[in-house]
């Protein structure tokens, strides 16, 4: 593999998957709507030959969880140009349940699979790193965190296992046909994780359990799409039932190793100074 796509290369898993590849001396090329190598919209057609010719392996995502697109039209289209242009290996940055009828990567997930080519699909739980880098981090900054998902426990992942696994599977063999699940060491509530925060950065930081139609409205008000907050907010909000909560071994099974504690997360982020 000699020259490697990814989408989202600016994001929170697409960014440190760059990085990494780029240490490894490989070359990589990042695509997005603003600030990558080469501009790329998954909504416009017109901007994917460029950022294909060469490509050989290619790290995919869906960015928009609206359920009013369509969904045959953005990554399924893209996985057959792709595929076309010569790309023989992708690795799709998927979703738990992902291969449940009526959720929004479903399709996803068929055209990757079905598309010729060596796939894996990497299915991670909630990122360790919406504390510190987007979602959560406002709420931190505060001083209360207002989510719906009571006493809850999650077995947050840290987004650098999900991109060292994302880049081993883009550069080695011993990937293609796997699906990993992807979790943390240990699930946690989101109380016990204000409070870790707390104690690392000095202070108190509160966990309030939000009513789930309440938080549909906040994130509505801060310009979530209605859908895409209906969706979040569910997701959340299962977590009070233990739905989501199960630790699974995706990143031992692709890397020989245990993930990442949420604790070293935390220490990290604290010393680099994202919640002061």
């Amino acid at each position: 593999m000699t020259d490697i796509l990814i989408l989202g290369g600016t994001g929170t898993v697409g960014r440190r998957v760059a990085a990494r590849l780029r240490a490894a001396g490989r070359t990589a090329r990042t695509a997005a709507r603003t600030g990558g190598d080469v501009p790329f919209d998954l909504g416009d057609p017109g901007t994917w030959a460029p950022a294909l010719d060469g490509v050989t392996a290619a790290y995919l995502m869906e960015p928009d969880l609206r359920t009013s697109i369509d969904r045959r039209a953005r990554v399924p289209a893209f996985v057959a140009e792709a595929t076309a242009a010569g790309v023989r290996r992708l690795v799709l940055l998927s979703a738990p349940a992902a291969d449940e009828d009526g959720h929004p990567l479903k399709i996803v997930e068929e055209a990757v699979r079905d598309s010729g080519a060596d796939w894996t699909v990497l299915r991670p739980t909630w990122f360790s790193q919406n504390f510190g880098e987007k979602f959560w981090r406002p709420g931190i900054l505060a001083g209360t965190l207002s989510l719906p998902a009571g006493d809850g426990r999650a077995p947050f992942v840290d987004a650098e296992d999900i991109a060292e696994v994302a880049v081993s599977a883009l550069t080695e063999d011993r990937h293609a046909g796997q699906v990993y699940e992807l979790t943390g060491p240990r699930a946690i509530g989101f109380g016990e994780a204000a409070g870790l925060i707390g104690a690392a950065v000095g202070r108190v930081i509160h966990y309030d359990d939000a009513d789930p139609a309440v938080h549909v409205e906040r994130q509505v008000a801060h310009g979530v799409p209605p859908e895409v907050a209906r969706l979040l907010t569910g997701l959340l909000a299962g977590l009070r039932d233990g739905v989501g909560g199960a630790v699974l071994d995706g990143v031992d099974r692709a890397l020989g190793r245990p993930p990442r504690p949420f604790e070293e997360y935390v220490a990290e982020t604290a010393a680099a100074g994202l919640w002061t």
